[in-house]
């Protein structure tokens, strides 16, 4: 379904989303919860993504 430049982006996604997360709240509940939203905004198109990427990029830690 997604080639390897795809899932090394999407992993970056998922690791900027967890470590935006407080310490207290980085529970395997919530990282799999987050994976599953990128997920599904990825397999519903690349707006929904961006979004979800410019959100992300707004809310780290490291921005």
């Amino acid at each position: 379904m997604f080639d390897p430049e795809e899932l090394s982006a999407l992993g970056k996604l998922y690791d900027s989303a967890v470590t935006a997360l407080p310490p207290s709240m980085q529970t395997p509940e919530n990282c799999t919860a987050i994976a599953k939203l990128i997920l599904e905004r990825t397999a519903a198109g690349d707006a929904q993504l961006a979004c979800l990427t410019n959100l992300l990029i707004t809310i780290s830690p490291q921005g």
